[in-house]
């Protein structure tokens, strides 16, 4: 399984030459050879032949992608991810379709995982052979207590069978943080399965969130993009994981926008 090259759990995309129509028109190369590459993973789901291995390997094609047409990517804490000895619960800001996408080829060579996603993106055409085949927990958002069952029952049974699963506890994908709106299921379910968490501050707004199709929308090359990992951190004091965690993800979004 392809790993990316980080030094000293850092990674940052390398300098390289970027054709100038590409330069001025990123966006419909970028969407081309994404629609290309989820065509063809979607092709070996159906043949049942779109593993852990391959999962990684299309994630880290798109975010190729994502540099091929300008994107710069760093990404930190990746050393942290290497350390992990059993499964926990990642929790993040939501920022675009972007983090969907590429956390995958991040975090799969290290720990196995799953997401937690809504219905519609679990039923979309395009995307839902590839969600479908990693057995994720889905929610309706129409009913938070049915919600809140599904992912304490099948979380608890995935985090016991030794994956990690990423959640995002934001109701929607949104450029600003809002605690307010970040709720404390993803530290419930760690609490449940007596796992740890790991926070992660995920800013990727060079995809930006398109008007009729939130999937769909501008990308903005001269956005850097950035993740970063925390230490885990233990979730039997819910209140304080839950501040310990808004505060990772405030401070790094705060240091990233003064950049």
């Amino acid at each position: 399984m392809n790993k990316l090259s980080d030094i000293n759990g850092i990674y940052n995309t390398q300098s390289r030459k970027i054709p100038l129509l590409t330069q001025i028109l990123p966006s419909p190369f970028f969407y081309f050879r994404c629609a290309r590459l989820i065509w063809k993973s979607s092709i070996l789901c159906k043949q049942s032949l779109y593993g852990n291995a391959q999962w990684s390997e299309s994630s880290l094609s798109i975010l190729r992608t994502m540099e091929s047409v300008g994107g710069n990517i760093e990404i930190t804490g990746i050393d942290i991810l290497k350390e992990l000895k059993r499964p926990v619960v990642f929790i993040g800001n939501h920022m675009s379709t972007l983090e969907t996408l590429i956390l995958p080829c991040i975090i799969e060579p290290y720990v196995d995982c799953t997401f937690v996603v809504k219905r519609g993106i679990y039923d979309m055409i395009v995307f839902k052979h590839l969600i479908r085949s990693r057995d994720p927990i889905v929610i309706d958002r129409q009913n938070p207590r049915a919600d809140f069952a599904v992912v304490m029952s099948k979380g608890v049974e995935i985090l016991n069978s030794g994956r990690s699963i990423i959640i995002f506890p934001q109701a929607t994908r949104t450029v600003k943080f809002d605690p307010k709106q970040f709720n404390t299921i993803g530290i419930k379910l760690a609490k449940r399965a007596g796992v740890d968490v790991i926070p992660i501050a995920i800013k990727t707004d060079a995809w930006g969130n398109g008007k009729i199709l939130k999937e769909v929308g501008v990308i903005d090359t001269s956005k850097k993009i950035n993740i970063t990992f925390g230490n885990p951190i233990q979730s039997d004091n819910q209140n304080q994981a839950h501040t310990s965690i808004i505060s990772f993800i405030t401070s790094n979004l705060q240091l990233w926008s003064s950049v």
